[in-house]
């Protein structure tokens, strides 16, 4: 639990200097095609820091379910690999890495479902 909430707090907190980075730093220096890409991993970075705050309190209520434990470890995967890859490909024009975002969102997507489950099974 409590690391959850550690893990969601340092991606909502690294969302908005990534986002004011994005905003102040990046401006006419990227195409404002990549700069959008680069508000997508700010904006779906912030989501998931607050999914992870989520997890956390349903831990603190449901503290041996393995279903919300995984989700956390998944939705942070998320992050990184959905985010991250949209923050490189931003930044280096690398369109391979375009083919890593799905496999972010596709973890993000079974996140959220394991939270279902959780809910189903303990609420």
């Amino acid at each position: 639990m409590k690391l959850f909430l550690i893990i969601g707090a340092i991606n909502a907190m690294l969302a908005v200097a990534l986002g004011a980075f994005g905003a102040h730093g990046l401006e006419g220096k990227i195409s404002e095609k990549y700069l959008e890409v680069w508000k997508t991993g700010v904006q779906y970075q912030m989501f998931h820091a607050m999914g992870l705050f989520v997890i956390a309190f349903l831990l603190s209520k449901f503290p041996q379910s393995s279903l919300l434990t995984a989700s956390g470890w998944i939705m942070f995967a998320g992050i990184v690999l959905f985010s991250g890859s949209l923050y490189v490909l931003s930044t280096s024009g690398i369109k391979v890495l375009g083919a890593i975002t799905p496999l972010g969102g596709v973890a993000f997507i079974v996140a959220w479902i394991l939270i279902v489950v959780a809910a189903v099974k303990w609420l």
